[in-house]
């Protein structure tokens, strides 16, 4: 084949916004260079993606399948932003039963690619069959990748197998390099608890381990510079291709829809308002949920930082609330003027954009701080979920900010440690080197002329890697 040859690639993400966006900007940098896409999702998340430019509207074609109905998932409920925490493996659950229509798909259109994510350990065993060639595109860091081993000790095979919370709270003894990598034991409990109801699919650790095993190469939304001892490493546990693709870092001009939104507009009135880099933008992504009492103590934590802020709420799956509704009695009218609150959807990019802004406080998802660092912003994290916890160790290892001090055993954070955090990160003069380290971090994770050719290399190697 030759290297100028277009590829026909598929393209099917795990059923979540964080995992939609790296899937949707891949696709975007793929078609560009002129190769056919076509991307598989159900119908709500398709029209929950921005939509596709001009330019490429031929390049990218959008699949839609159905997903089908299960037990204790509600009807509406497409993606982990419509559900609850203890809902996750239902939606999985639907996610194994669209196999079929997937293996169909394959079947008449033969793509030359197929690149998938996590969830689907079923896929790339059918991709085989059909002579498709298969990639696995992690949207995680190398360093978590490390941490959770190798395919063998994903699926439960050796003397490095993990059956308790405790055993996710040690740094693996297959680090060969200083690292405190490692799980809280409130961040990993709720995975190792399952319930009856999450019998009928396998735990997260086969479906990662599974799907590893049986890819021809593994995409890591990450760069060696980055990470070069976690690249190194991850090479080794796996023994196949590791590919990094670089950070794929978001183009400003994607939300560009919303210039003339009211909403938007007011946000960004009131931050003009403000001093250069005195704002705390607060927001803690599609899936964390937090408790009337989290929310509480963040808001008094807010409140007695004295500093001004913007704080993004959403509406809590499985209650009648909005979070904004839960908020402290009193608390809207005290920080009246210094606190802007919203509810609902924000063009992020955009708000960590103005110079107002002086730091995040963010739960740590991947996309989030890839956007943060980008615009060389200070992070004060606050980790709940998934691969949060490990985000937040590696990036205090980097120190590109810090975390929140927190209960190790339950989680539990106060008022107090809120405060003195937010200040450290944004006018501290202690927290100065944390500040001068995040501005610096544009140069990878901002880079749009390094980051391309990550990806320019990445399309090399799938000419290469194709049978």
């Amino acid at each position: 084949m030759e290297k100028s040859k277009s590829l026909h690639i598929v393209m099917f993400p795990w059923l979540a916004m964080g995992h939609f966006i790296p899937f949707f900007r891949l696709s975007k940098l793929l078609a560009l260079k002129g190769h056919k896409i076509s991307f598989i999702s159900t119908p709500r998340n398709l029209s929950r993606l921005p939509k596709i430019p001009p330019n490429l509207s031929s390049q990218i074609i959008l699949i839609s399948f159905s997903l089908p109905t299960v037990p204790n998932l509600p009807s509406l409920a497409e993606s982990s932003m419509d559900i609850t925490h203890n809902q996750q493996q239902p939606l999985k659950h639907a996610l194994d039963l669209l196999q079929p229509q997937l293996a169909s798909f394959l079947q008449s259109s033969k793509p030359d690619w197929i690149i998938y994510d996590y969830a689907s350990h079923w896929l790339p065993s059918v991709a085989a069959q059909l002579g498709i060639s298969r990639a696995f595109f992690a949207v995680f860091t190398a360093a978590c990748l490390s941490f959770m081993g190798s395919p063998s000790t994903l699926i439960g095979g050796g003397d490095d197998a993990r059956s308790t919370a405790e055993d996710f709270t040690k740094i693996p003894n297959w680090v060969p390099f200083e690292s405190n990598l490692a799980y809280r034991l409130h961040e990993i409990t709720k995975y190792i608890e399952r319930t009856d109801e999450d019998n009928f699919g396998p735990p997260d650790t086969v479906r990662f381990g599974v799907t590893i095993q049986q890819s021809d190469v593994v995409i890591v939304r990450s760069s060696t510079e980055f990470e070069p001892d976690w690249f190194n490493l991850l090479g080794e546990l796996y023994e196949k291709p590791v590919i990094p693709v670089g950070f794929l870092p978001p183009i400003l001009e994607e939300s560009d829809e919303i210039q003339d939104d009211e909403k938007w507009v007011a946000v960004k009135t009131w931050l003009n308002k403000q001093r250069v880099n005195s704002v705390v933008y607060v927001a803690m992504g599609t899936e964390v949920h937090l408790s009337k009492e989290e929310l509480s103590e963040l808001a008094i934590g807010l409140e007695k930082s004295g500093l001004p802020f913007i704080w993004v709420l959403k509406n809590s799956p499985g209650t009648g609330e909005s979070e904004l509704e839960m908020l402290p009695n009193g608390f809207k009218e005290r920080v009246k003027g210094r606190g802007f609150l919203y509810l609902g959807w924000v063009p992020q990019v955009k708000i960590l954009n103005q110079e107002s802004i002086g730091g995040f406080l963010t739960h740590c998802g991947w996309n989030s701080v890839i956007e943060a660092l980008g615009l060389g912003r200070v992070l004060i994290m606050l980790p709940m979920l998934n691969d949060q916890g490990l985000n937040a160790r590696l990036l205090n290892e980097k120190k590109v900010g810090l975390e929140i001090p927190r209960n190790e055993l339950d989680g539990w954070f106060t008022s107090e440690a809120v405060a003195e955090s937010v200040r450290l990160a944004v006018v501290a003069e202690s927290g100065k080197v944390l500040r001068e380290t995040a501005k610096a971090m544009k140069g990878y994770f901002g880079d749009f002329g390094k980051n391309d050719g990550y990806v320019d290399k990445f399309v090399s190697q799938l000419v290469d890697y194709r049978k």
